[in-house]
């Protein structure tokens, strides 16, 4: 999704990796959220849901389309939607605002079901396969993988359980997206120690 391999400058004077500064979208995203450790089930089933829905297009159409998504999917509570059912999937195809795609609408319900049948919750088996922190970021995105033994190993474990269009790279993203690595830039303003418990922006 990247293809950048430097820091920008914003007006502010702040300097992003360059991605992060291409849109206001992405500036907020990247200064807000990307990269940030976020816990909590619900807020992890929201960002593997969106991850599950980019695969094949761009993040940008899934960012602009979130609150859309979150209406639709009454706000990524695991419990409200495991209980979907055909004529959810039917609203759910309707419903202009986010992408319409049968596949991955089923994916995620099955996916809130699996998420609900984790005995110790989805944050704890999503963060036990978080890699120990890097001595130091990246210089460019050149140096960023697509997968890692860990998104490997993540994705198998996923789909075990029960998951559907979670595979290494989505895995990785998710894990890039949600802190589990610090894939900012050596340089970049962004990023925080602190986990967060919640839905975020």
């Amino acid at each position: 999704m990247y293809r950048v391999t430097d820091l920008v400058t914003g007006p502010d004077g702040l300097p992003r990796c360059a991605w992060g500064a291409s849109t206001p979208d992405y500036a907020i995203y990247h200064d807000t959220e990307w990269g940030r450790p976020l816990r909590g089930d619900d807020a992890l089933y929201e960002r593997l849901t969106l991850e599950a829905f980019q695969s094949g297009l761009s993040w940008l159409t899934i960012l602009r389309k979130r609150e859309a998504f979150r209406l639709a999917f009454a706000g990524f509570r695991i419990e409200r939607v495991a209980a979907f059912g055909d004529a959810d999937v039917t609203r759910l195809l309707a419903d202009a605002g986010i992408v319409r795609n049968r596949a991955k609408i089923e994916a995620a319900i099955a996916n809130a079901r699996a998420a609900l049948a984790l005995p110790d919750g989805l944050s704890a088996l999503l963060w036990s396969y978080a890699p120990p922190p890097r001595a130091a970021r990246p210089g460019s995105f050149a140096e960023v993988p697509a997968t890692t033994p860990e998104s490997v190993a993540l994705a198998k474990a996923l789909k075990r359980q029960g998951f559907r269009f979670v595979g290494p790279t989505t895995a990785y993203a998710l894990m890039q997206a949600t802190g589990m690595v610090d894939d900012h830039l050596a340089g970049c303003h962004a990023g925080a120690p602190v986990a967060r418990d919640g839905m975020g922006a």
